[in-house]
């Protein structure tokens, strides 16, 4: 019988040292099994990779930038969906959520399906209210605050030892080991992120990550947990292995149930001396390395799909352990006609 195919649109197709997520979501749509796909990108840069990934993207529309505000963005997929009729769309990136979640009733109204946490779940897990959410849902976390001036770096002495986190609301994160390097990172990613910065106690231990899929009702569709092999200066995984951990299960599953997650997410934790996870952040959409789902039997963003069309999917029970992901780079040969094309005209 032949498959449904499917439009569907997809951010996040950077691949740089800290890549979006869109390449590996667009690989693992390829291999679903319960639909075909035609992949539209929507990208915010003309130099983006996957807008020249011509054998996983079929087409390219540039989109505002979310502090260009949620009308212009909404006035842009105006003209995306009457050119494309897309079924589904899947952002990638933190800072975009909240547009797409809040646009989220009027793209439905166009026949554009999403499968997004609600504006509550969202605000809840900001890094900001991260103490508040592990009291709220009995999950340790690391001790941190939020500061909005400079000057307030010299009143954290009490509060913490060094070295500690200086972590943007969005992204970036750096180890700094005195007051000095704390102003340094203050000032570079709040130029890049704005305020607040968190300051997070610094956990020794080894990182593992879990990603999964919720139904927004508490159940658990998908979930595997990874420990981090290789990782760059940022801190993003650049290599990572599927394993067999019980207690990081429950922890997410618990994470799923109590919250009623609704879509996929990921959960950043360190394991201390003590074998205790801690939880440092909750990124509420997908990771970059998605792709070992499919390499463990757990294809997500299949389901992600599957559950934004309203279709009934069976929750996945198992997943294969010993499954390594290595992330690469390789150069492209692309035409300067194609980036002439895609930066004055929004389209390839």
């Amino acid at each position: 019988m032949q498959k449904r195919k499917l439009n569907i649109a997809v951010t996040g197709l950077n691949a740089i040292d800290s890549p979006g997520p869109g390449v590996a979501v667009i690989r693992a749509l390829r291999e679903a099994n319960s639909f075909d796909v035609r992949i539209i990108g929507l990208a915010y840069e003309s130099l983006e990779p996957g807008i020249y990934m011509h054998q996983l993207v079929d087409k390219t529309y540039q989109i505002p930038y979310p502090t260009a505000g949620i009308e212009t963005l909404l006035a842009r997929l105006e003209y995306i969906q009457s050119q494309e009729n897309l079924d589904v769309i899947i952002p990638n990136f933190d800072a975009e959520l909240y547009s797409f979640i809040k646009l989220s009733p009027k793209l439905k109204k166009m026949g554009i399906n999403t499968f997004l946490p609600t504006i509550e779940q969202f605000e809840e897990r900001q890094k900001i209210n991260l103490p508040e959410f592990g009291e709220k849902y009995d999950i340790r976390v690391p001790h941190s605050t939020a500061i909005y001036n400079i000057r307030e770096i010299y009143g954290q002495a009490s509060e913490f030892s060094y070295p500690l986190l200086v972590k943007g609301k969005y992204y970036d994160a750096s180890v700094a080991y005195n007051a000095d390097q704390m102003k340094t990172y203050f000032n570079k990613i709040s130029a890049k992120w704005g305020l607040p910065i968190i300051i997070q106690e610094f956990i020794h231990g080894t990182e593992y990550n879990t990603t999964g899929l919720g139904d927004g009702k508490g159940n658990t569709y998908a979930s595997f947990p990874m420990r981090k092999q290789y990782i760059t200066d940022k801190g993003k995984a650049w290599g990572g292995i599927s394993i067999a951990d019980k207690k990081l299960l429950e922890l997410t599953e618990s994470f799923i149930s109590s919250t009623k997650w609704r879509g996929v997410f990921e959960l950043e934790f360190m394991k201390n001396q003590k074998n205790e996870f801690y939880l440092l952040e909750i990124n509420p959409r997908i990771p970059a390395w998605i792709y070992l789902a499919v390499g463990v039997g757990q294809n997500i963003p299949e389901g992600l799909v599957n559950l934004a069309m309203g279709n009934k999917i069976k929750p996945f029970k198992e997943y294969k352990v010993g499954k390594m992901f290595i992330r690469y780079a390789y150069d492209m040969i692309v035409d300067i006609s194609e980036f002439e094309q895609i930066s004055t005209y929004g389209e390839l």
